[in-house]
């Protein structure tokens, strides 16, 4: 990471509202139990999901890619009475931490953990969903984003995480995951079904409102 752009991650972070004493322990075992850490949301972006959940207060989210359940907390903080959470993970191993801390938070009416491949997990879930965050294979973001397009509302947002994969979609020559999500992000970009907007927040939120 860019030596200023960590100094400016740091002054956002000291410029706004603390994460959770919860979110905070989940954080440091995340780094501790796991071999990528780097993948969790974090506390700006963390923040940040929070506030578009409130701002929106769905009835039902659909989360892809829950790693250790860090996002799904914050994304919940917003569902409205009687709301519900879906996330859904492929790696079988980090279940017992996700459910630890669903269970801590007081949230196990709240958020449903679905263990398993998001192609196959997903078309069996009842929706509409109000929102739904995408953080999971890079490679199949295309898919993941054709299996729930048409099952969010006019109004409703969609949001893609790591889309500009450290910089690396500006490089002329690509590897496959970078060439991947960019294509992705142009496939977003030339659909007419939603209002876009990329934000060069971490690692790049691709945020996205269904339109009418």
């Amino acid at each position: 990471m860019d030596p200023l752009f960590k100094e400016i991650n740091a002054y956002c972070e000291a410029h706004t509202s603390p994460s959770s004493e919860l979110l905070r322990e989940l954080e440091r075992e995340t780094h501790l139990k796991t071999l990528a850490p780097q993948m969790l949301s974090g506390p700006l972006q963390g923040r940040l999901l929070r506030l578009f959940s409130l701002l929106l207060r769905p009835q039902a989210i659909l989360e892809i890619g829950t790693f250790t359940g860090y996002s799904a907390l914050c994304l919940a903080d917003g569902l409205t009475k009687g709301g519900h959470l879906h996330t859904v993970e492929a790696n079988p191993e980090l279940e017992y931490l996700v459910r630890k801390y669903i269970e801590r938070a007081g949230m196990t009416d709240r958020i449903s953990l679905h263990i398993g491949r998001a192609e196959k997990v997903v078309p069996d879930l009842e929706g509409p969903f109000d929102l739904v965050f995408i953080d999971a294979g890079k490679q199949e973001y295309a898919l993941f984003y054709d299996l729930v397009i048409d099952r969010v509302p006019p109004g409703g947002l969609l949001i893609a995480d790591n889309v500009l994969w450290s910089g690396k979609v500006l490089d002329p020559e690509q590897d496959l995951d970078t060439h991947t999500l960019h294509l992705f992000n142009e496939k977003v970009q030339a659909d007419a079904r939603v209002d876009n907007l990329l934000l060069p927040v971490r690692d790049g939120l691709m945020v996205m409102r269904k339109l009418e």
